[in-house]
């Protein structure tokens, strides 16, 4: 009884000393990002001086480049690029689209991204000759030759209903405190991989008619466009030119169309980037002083679309993770754990430097055998295969936190269904309530480079933003600048992600960690497939 009494009274006088010290280090963490903070110098570079980053692009390698020397120059350890095999890079030198007949008119529009340009001024008439399935290609058999074809359905316009800027109420921020069931459905899946194969069909069937180019309509009115397309692949060579035209600019073209011939001037020139075929994601570390207690990660993704120069997407994740680190490097930060930062590549192509990080370090699953599905890459399929086999450094991840959804500040974390991490993610953002960031939610969220660490049942964690302007109109777009982005937000958040790593660094247990995942059973046994072919 006299040892448990003393156990007590030690716990009784030691948890005020930890809490005392996070105390401390919170205030010194605000302290460094909202007084002497480099985000915005961090950001304004990335941007405006380094531009737009799809992988592999000489402005990747430049961004590659820099993010190391910045990291060295903070004083963080380990700092190097790790490789992945990814493909060709691809850069636009020049574009120039315009309406020669009925009229001469300059339309706005960009080339979709790993199409080949035209390499000089090619001059054709136009037909509207929407294909979204394999089975519209009989439609236009024999009737393309020579055009430049317009591949997109015409919308009708459209008038937003909604703020193009918003931020979170506390209703909608309570509104994702749900619990998101599980859907597994083999026959959804085959359906989406065989929709993914479409591009490249569709660059084959256009080629074999004699197209001269092919045109989509931008998914967003206002002129916005953001020139999305995928073939980067070394063994995926596009044929046929692509163009991305502004909404309005389209569906003026597919009026004309209905009342007589309308002429076409493109020019565009791209660059493909072969020499180096790998990606790399750049990693570097603040070293911890118990090498038995694993690791805490922050990460974001570095690459971006080619349009504008990727600020909201996501520049702001990569310059948020480089100021925590560069935020705790100047404190002196000496966790008990290490704090690695990661800048991922690929992100746009799949997740792929996520990917092949956990792959590399923290577990496996069956490769896939399927010569067509390889085609569609591994986000398809990857997180679908069992089973899973952890490797060596499974355990040694604690904690992993991701930061892409734009520049709005922080307002909270999903905890991915983890109820276990609900209360200790509360009394971390304690702190930050007056800035705005209470929420701990339930509910999943997808789409970015925490999600194949969920997938494997590691800890991992997206942060809740203010969406800002986000969806509305800088994702993926030409807009996509650093004049849309929120500079105080930056600091909030950048002192938020400082303060969650060094708690989740120094917490005596681990976070909680969910199970590990095995092959699901179909939620409804009882569905029949449909063919969307």
């Amino acid at each position: 009884m006299r040892l448990t009494f003393c156990a007590i009274a030690a716990l009784a006088f030691a948890m005020p000393a930890v809490a005392a010290d996070n105390s401390v280090m919170t205030a010194r963490i605000i302290d460094a990002g909202m007084n002497h903070g480099e985000v915005v110098e961090t950001i304004g570079y990335l941007t405006d001086r380094i531009g737009g980053r799809m992988t592999n692009s000489p402005q990747m390698r430049a961004a590659e480049a820099w993010t190391q020397s910045k990291f060295r120059g903070w004083g963080l350890s380990n700092v190097h690029a790790e490789p992945f095999e990814f493909g060709r890079g691809w850069s636009i030198d020049s574009v120039a689209v315009r309406m020669t007949t009925p009229r001469v008119l300059p339309l706005h529009a960009i080339p979709v991204a790993w199409t080949p340009g035209t390499g000089a001024a090619v001059s054709a008439p136009i037909v509207v000759a929407p294909m979204k399935k394999d089975s519209d290609f009989a439609t236009w058999r024999g009737k393309l030759g020579g055009k430049i074809v317009l591949v997109s359905q015409p919308t009708d316009g459209s008038e937003p209903d909604k703020p193009a800027f918003r931020r979170y109420g506390d209703d909608e921020l309570r509104k994702l405190d749900t619990f998101d069931q599980p859907n597994f459905d083999p026959a959804a899946i085959a359906r989406r991989m065989k929709r993914q194969g479409f591009e490249a069909r569709l660059d084959a069937f256009l080629s074999a008619e004699g197209a001269r180019a092919w045109v989509s309509q931008s998914y967003r009115d206002g002129g916005l466009v953001s020139g999305e397309g995928n073939g980067y692949r070394t063994d995926d060579k596009r044929k046929v030119p692509g163009i991305q035209m502004a909404a309005e600019d389209y569906r003026r073209l597919a009026r004309l169309a209905k009342t007589g011939p309308v002429t076409l001037d493109i020019d565009t020139r791209v660059s493909f980037h072969e020499a180096d075929t790998r990606a790399n994601n750049i990693i570097a570390e603040i070293p911890g002083s118990d090498a038995r207690a694993g690791y805490v990660m922050a990460g974001a993704h570095l690459d971006s679309w080619v349009a504008a120069d990727g600020a909201a997407d996501n520049g702001a994740g990569s310059a948020v993770v480089m100021e925590a680190a560069r935020i705790l490097a100047s404190l002196g930060a000496r966790p008990r754990r290490t704090i690695r930062f990661a800048l991922w590549n690929a992100e746009e192509q799949g997740l792929l430097g996520s990917l092949a990080y956990v792959e590399q370090h923290l577990a496996s699953r069956p490769p896939e055998t399927d010569p067509e599905k390889l085609k569609l890459g591994p986000y398809a399929t990857w997180p679908r295969s069992f089973p899973i086999t952890p490797k060596p450094g499974y355990g040694a991840l604690a904690a992993y936190f991701n930061l892409d959804n734009g520049s709005g500040k922080i307002r909270g974390i999903y905890t991915e269904g983890n109820q276990g991490v609900a209360p200790i993610f509360r009394e971390w953002l304690a702190p930050f309530a007056s800035m705005g960031a209470t929420a701990v939610v339930s509910s999943k969220t997808g789409g970015t480079d925490h999600v194949f660490l969920q997938s494997v049942g590691l800890p991992g964690y997206q942060f809740i933003q203010d969406p800002l302007d986000y969806m509305s109109r800088t994702h993926h777009s030409d807009i996509d600048t650093f004049d849309h982005l929120k500079p105080a937000d930056l600091r909030q958040a950048a002192v938020i992600m400082a303060s969650f790593l060094w708690n989740a660094a120094n917490s005596e247990a681990p976070l909680p960690r969910g199970v590990l995942p095995t092959q699901p059973k179909p939620t409804d046994p009882f569905s029949y497939a449909e063919d969307d072919q």
